[in-house]
Order: C-alpha cells, then sequence, then structure tokens
C-alpha cells in the first residue's frame, strides 16, 4: 500500500497505538483481497498414507532418527524386546506401566519399577495412546507411566499395537476425547523422533531435553 504525504502526517499525530492498529486493519483488508478460500479447494492438504499406514509410520519415525519395529503377534514382539534389551546391554530398564509389567514378568525381561532405580535407568518402557502414520509420532499420556518416563530415560522404548496406529494427528486427538471425555490425563504429549535441539552454533544436538533414542515395539495383533 503506497503511502501519500498526508498519511505521513496522519502518522505523526497518531498515538503507538493508533498507528499499530491501523496497520493491523491494512494487512488484514489486503490478505481478503489477496487470499481467498477458493484458491484452495481441489488441492491436497495431506500427503497420502503409502503404501500402508504401518510402512508409512516406519518411514517417518526413521526420518526423524527413530525406528520402529513390526512383529505379528505379542508373544514374538516380547522374545524379540527380550533379545534386544540383551544386545544393548539394558541392566537397568524401567517401567511403571502395570500391563507392561505382567507382560515382562511372563517373558522373564528384567526391570525395576522402585523410585530408587529411577534416576539411574538406562532405558524406559512405555506404552502409548496412539501412533501418527503421516509424521511418525508417538502420543503418549501421564495416565499409565506417569509424567516423568517420556522425558527422563535415555532410552525410550515404546510398545504398541496396530488398533493404535492412525493416520493423521487430529484422527488421534479426536479418539482421544472419545476415550476419556471430560477425563484427561494431566499430560497429552506428542513425540515425534529423539529429543533435539539446535540452538547452540546450530549444532543438531539429540537428547536434549528427553531421550536421546526412541524405539518402538509395533504388534500386528
Amino acid at each position: 500500500m503506497k503511502e501519500t504525504k498526508s498519511d505521513f502526517s496522519n502518522e505523526k499525530n497518531a498515538s503507538s497505538r493508533e498507528i499499530i492498529l491501523r496497520q493491523i486493519s491494512d494487512i488484514s483488508r489486503r490478505r481478503k483481497t489477496e487470499v481467498s478460500p477458493s484458491n484452495f479447494l481441489g488441492n491436497q492438504i495431506y500427503k497420502e498414507i503409502v503404501p500402508d499406514a504401518i510402512t508409512c509410520f516406519q518411514q517417518e519415525i526413521r526420518a526423524v532418527a527413530g525406528e520402529c519395529f513390526v512383529f505379528e503377534s505379542e508373544p514374538e514382539l516380547f522374545v524379540s524386546l527380550k533379545k534386544f534389551v540383551s544386545e544393548k546391554g539394558f541392566s537397568n530398564l524401567h517401567c511403571r506401566d502395570e500391563k507392561l509389567k505382567e507382560c515382562l514378568n511372563r517373558y522373564g525381561i528384567p526391570f525395576s519399577s522402585s523410585d530408587d532405580d529411577f534416576e539411574t535407568m538406562e532405558a524406559g518402557l512405555t506404552g502409548c495412546e496412539f501412533l501418527v502414520a503421516r509424521t511418525g509420532s508417538v502420543i503418549v499420556s501421564s495416565r499409565n507411566s506417569g509424567r516423568k518416563m517420556n522425558i527422563f530415560p535415555p532410552v525410550h522404548i515404546v510398545v504398541a499395537h496396530s488398533f493404535q496406529l492412525v493416520n493423521y494427528l487430529e484422527d488421534a486427538y479426536r479418539q482421544i476425547l472419545q476415550k476419556y471425555g471430560n477425563k484427561l490425563p494431566s499430560i497429552i504429549s506428542t513425540i515425534t523422533g529423539p529429543s533435539r535441539t539446535s540452538d547452540i552454533e546450530k549444532t543438531l544436538v539429540l537428547g536434549a531435553h528427553g531421550p536421546k533414542q526412541l524405539f518402538v515395539f509395533l504388534s500386528e495383533k
């Protein structure tokens, strides 16, 4: 918008508040003429889920430095998890999810849920609310494992099932509202890959504000 001589005169006499409000009004007016909702009709906002939700999730979580292992059944998952924990040398696996603790005991996977071992844990095991295929994200809440288990462990291992896999974030949020109604967990978080930052000298650092590694063990049944 071109300013005239009278515009400059008006600016000089106006208060700072009036100038800001006038500028906001001008920008809003220009946007209404430049952008029309009809410009977006027929355009695809989201990428398609291809070739399928599980493969899409694996590809997307790998792209953000996470990893997803897929198994045909829950027994196969926990047998592989036991081998994984042994090969990684995790002598202090921490778990607070009651259902997962039952599975760990059933398959002979050593773990601790004691507060005394919390600060020395090498890996933390939790469940999740949902997995989001399009972004490779894990939706977690405080309902089963508390508020700290999704942040404190240096290695975060998530156990999930295919029925928890949704296509897009809004699908997860919609189902969380259906599941909990007015009794939502105190924390609902979206985890997309390991914690990271590049605030210092633009150098990417993993594990800055949470786990350095993220692994998802996904059962198709």
